[in-house]
């Protein structure tokens, strides 16, 4: 029987995973070069918006709900401009939400009230994670917009609403 914890859990894991997939097929349709395009100084490249998001989920729920140690450099997210490999980022990035998603299907009802203090913000672990959930879904939309705008395409995401061809799925 579903529980309120238990629909919370499955959510944010389904959520994070469905992300991931999309990101993946972003960064599939781009090259190298378009992964570290960027407008401005004060616009983000698809590979910066990788680093930030594999630390984050790193720092909220590795780290903060697990205690796994906090080795985060978020300045450096953003200062990158290495062309690291557009494979290696989203290995790196997959690799990390697979270890938050082990650690969301260990937690119990009473461990999401449990207070914890991450990246100097206090709240519960249920609060971590729908920060986490939140501020994926918000950059994972960027680079979606990013890669419309590089390559000019569909993404296909939702093309089974309009009985389109749906996009390949990504694999890990």
């Amino acid at each position: 029987m579903a529980t309120i914890e238990s629909e919370f859990l499955s959510f944010s894991i389904s959520k994070l995973e469905e992300l991931t997939n999309r990101i993946e097929i972003c960064i599939s349709k781009l090259t190298p070069e378009q992964v570290w395009t960027r407008g401005g100084e004060q616009q983000n490249a698809a590979g910066n918006l990788l680093l930030h998001l594999n630390g984050n989920v790193r720092q909220w729920i590795v780290s903060g709900l697990c205690g796994a140690a906090d080795r985060r450099q978020r300045d450096l997210e953003f200062s990158e401009r290495a062309v690291l490999p557009p494979a290696e980022l989203v290995s790196r990035l997959r690799e990390t939400v697979t270890e938050a998603v082990a650690v969301l299907r260990t937690l119990s009802a009473d461990q999401l009230i449990e207070p914890v203090r991450i990246q100097g913000y206090e709240g519960t672990k249920l609060t971590a994670i729908y920060h986490v959930i939140e501020h994926f879904a918000g950059h994972a939309f960027q680079i979606f917009l990013l890669t419309k705008f590089l390559t000019d395409e569909d993404l296909g995401f939702y093309a089974h609403l309009s009985g389109a061809k749906a996009a390949p799925a990504a694999t890990p």
